[in-house]
């Protein structure tokens, strides 16, 4: 087939289409990493998406995986399970049925209401309405105010069992989560630096920011074509 012929595994391992800059993009990479896992990796640009990652994922988002058995893997949370399922990160909690529902909870609070509010922070001129007054109709301020309320609760949580949500190991939930937290902080650094009450959060996040763990997943590609040599992730 041509597909196979053109994209094939060629290095024998899965094949990872992503963005280096997307945080669900990251946080498969996290899993990917921390699980000690090898794939093919293909950084795109996302005004020119590869057509063999359209072909076989039609809904055009990353991060894609696409396994040498033909399965493809494309949201971001089975991507992590999968990796995760593969070899279970050695440091990492492994949740109880209590803190896998609370885990659970969470990644959809974050993935609904906190990701809706932080894109109209991060970019509020994407969803301004024209009105008959050419008023503005997306106040960023508004949508800042309603993801501060949910970090305050994942404040509040790391106050209680710190320094990760569920104690002393990371988890799943942490590393699903903290891509959405440094683009939140990204939008207004100095901002974010500067407010009171959230010393927790930060102490979580800037314990992110440095980790070596981040620093593999965030290494730079060259976009991927057609015909370039594999690379292999991590590198």
């Amino acid at each position: 087939m041509e597909q196979q012929a053109d994209h094939g595994h060629q290095l024998g391992l899965p094949v990872l289409y992503t963005f280096r800059r997307c945080p669900y993009a990251m946080r498969a990479r996290l899993a990917i990493v921390a699980a000690g896992l090898k794939v093919e990796v293909r950084e795109l640009v996302l005004r020119a998406k590869p057509a063999h990652m359209l072909e076989i994922s039609p809904k055009g988002t990353v991060p894609v995986l696409w396994l040498p058995d033909g399965t493809v893997i494309d949201e971001s949370l089975d991507v992590m399970r999968w990796a995760v399922g593969q070899n279970f990160p050695a440091d990492w909690l492994v949740p109880n049925a209590e803190q896998q529902q609370q885990c659970d909870e969470w990644i959809a609070l974050l993935d609904g209401e906190f990701k809706r509010n932080l894109d109209r922070y991060k970019y509020p001129h994407r969803y301004h309405v024209k009105t008959d007054t050419d008023a503005y109709t997306c106040d960023p301020l508004e949508h800042r105010a309603v993801c501060e309320e949910i970090l305050a609760q994942w404040n509040a949580v790391l106050v209680q069992n710190g320094p990760w949500l569920f104690g002393a190991n990371p988890s799943f939930a942490d590393f699903a989560i903290l891509p959405f937290v440094r683009q939140f902080r990204i939008a207004d650094e100095a901002w974010f630096d500067a407010v009171p009450g959230y010393d927790a959060l930060k102490l979580w996040l800037h314990s992110f920011l440095a980790s070596p763990l981040l620093e593999q997943a965030m290494v730079k590609y060259t976009p991927w074509q057609p015909g370039d040599t594999p690379l292999t992730f991590p590198g």
